[in-house]
């Protein structure tokens, strides 16, 4: 008997994902661009700010480009928020 894996649930079932071996940052990144809107507290942005910043420095070009996208916007919104 050959099992197979269990389909996206939840959200998880919601976003794209590139590849099935993406690492938690690539996941979050391709989860935060897709999003138009949404009410975050700023010390969450924040974090998530922090968190994707090590990506801004990978070697994969794809991965720093999105990293670099979602970094621009989470500090966009962070400066928004606090104005």
């Amino acid at each position: 008997m050959t099992s197979t894996p269990h389909p996206p649930r939840g959200i998880n079932a919601l976003i794209p994902t590139v590849r099935p071996t993406a690492t938690p940052g690539e996941r979050a990144a391709t989860q935060l661009l897709h999003l138009r809107e949404a009410t975050v507290p700023v010390p969450v942005l924040a974090a998530a700010a922090e968190l994707i910043a090590p990506q801004l420095d990978d070697p994969d070009p794809a991965t720093r480009s999105a990293a670099e996208a979602v970094h621009a916007r989470l500090i966009d919104a962070i400066k928004n928020a606090t104005r």
